[in-house]
């Protein structure tokens, strides 16, 4: 029951994300939820490989270069989910990831104590 709310929250978030002008762009609720569960599997799967690779380039930037990791799996999702869209190629997926992170704390946090 909690990855299907956390797909959910991944999901309203992206199309919340959608809404600013940063370049993200998702068709609808559908695409929402097929690019959240590919965004999931991504994140599950390759960006642990990511993150390994790039340990060294990771420590001389003391840690900003994840944020790059982070934007590389948001745009692999993007270019896998057709009707999610990135208009300005790395910036939208930098700037997007970062607003995902945001987006998708507050979302959960809100949720949580809610409930």
């Amino acid at each position: 029951m909690e990855m299907l709310i956390s797909l959910l929250i991944t999901a309203i978030s992206l199309l919340i994300i959608a809404q600013l002008p940063i370049g993200v762009e998702v068709d609808n609720f559908g695409k929402a939820i097929v690019a959240a569960i590919v965004f999931g599997i991504l994140n599950a799967l390759v960006k642990p490989v990511l993150v390994f690779f790039s340990i060294p380039l990771t420590i001389l930037t003391l840690g900003l270069f994840l944020l790059v990791v982070n934007a590389i799996v948001f745009g692999l999702a993007a270019a896998l989910v057709r009707g999610f869209r990135l208009r300005y190629g790395f910036w939208s997926a930098l700037f997007g990831s970062m607003c995902l992170t945001f987006v998708n704390n507050f979302l959960s946090r809100f949720i949580n104590s809610a409930s």
